[in-house]
């Protein structure tokens, strides 16, 4: 299968702008289906997405982070704000980690809460949970163009699979390989795809997530492409190693360019 033509997208924040539904399917979770030592949360605090949420979305890796910053943000007592932002994301993952030995919460919990929120939205009003998700117009065009090229389509979200699908079925957009944070890293996922494909790209807006890419023997080959549209912090744009090209959405033809 070497000879089939693989082009691989991240989800959100490359294919959607998620942030709105990101927001409030955490404060659902947070308001519904979370146990929180917490005395008090201020659930009417945001009636938009506050800018904080916003603004530290570049750090997040995994859905279940959404919903302990969306916590902290809610917290009546030193709730995560402007004063309080930036050394929160200085030790980031350190601090995540605090918060779940505090709450005796864990990973797994906090997305089961963010799940069970996106099915309480789906069951009772899809419409408003789907139009929370907010499409890159060109990127949905050139999905479609790339396959009429003979490429095939890979999307590796950290959302559900469940939930993925219906958001791209949603955009008349049919991926022939859809995987949700069930099946794995990205890199995992991307090894097993290398030995059955041939990879021409891999879109993310998470320098991270591309760095471990090329750090890992099996898939340093791979042409990776930063989203400039994405949530990217502000110094992701500077010094990008080499195997890194930063990609404009105007662009994404050029990968198909033959």
């Amino acid at each position: 299968m070497h000879d089939q033509k693989l082009i691989l997208f991240d989800f959100d924040g490359v294919i959607v702008n998620g942030i709105d539904e990101y927001w409030f399917s955490s404060k659902l979770a947070c308001e519904k289906y979370l146990f929180t030592k917490s005395k008090k949360l201020n659930m009417n605090k945001f009636i938009t997405v506050p800018k904080i949420f916003v603004e530290i979305r570049p750090w997040v890796k995994y859905g279940w982070e959404m919903v302990l910053i969306t916590h902290e943000i809610l917290k009546t007592n030193n709730p995560l704000n402007n004063f309080t932002k930036n050394s929160f994301i200085e030790n980031y993952e350190e601090n995540c980690s605090k918060l779940l030995s505090e709450y005796s919460w864990d990973s797994i919990q906090l997305q089961e809460c963010l799940d069970n929120s996106r099915v309480f939205q789906i069951k009772t009003d899809f419409e408003k949970w789907i139009s929370l998700h907010r499409p890159f117009n060109e990127v949905v065009s050139f999905i479609r163009y790339a396959k009429s090229k003979g490429y095939k389509i890979g999307v590796i979200s950290t959302k559900g699979k469940t939930f993925t699908s219906k958001i791209l079925d949603n955009l008349n957009i049919f991926p022939e390989l859809i995987f949700g944070y069930e099946s794995g890293t990205k890199v995992d996922i991307i090894t097993n795809l290398s030995l059955r494909y041939d990879i021409k790209g891999f879109i993310e807006d998470r320098r991270k997530t591309l760095s471990d890419i090329l750090q890992n023997k099996q898939t340093k080959f791979i042409n990776c492409y930063l989203a400039e549209w994405g949530f990217l912090k502000s110094s992701d744009k500077n010094n990008l190693p080499q195997g890194i090209k930063l990609l404009k959405i105007k662009n994404l033809e050029d990968l198909v360019a033959n």
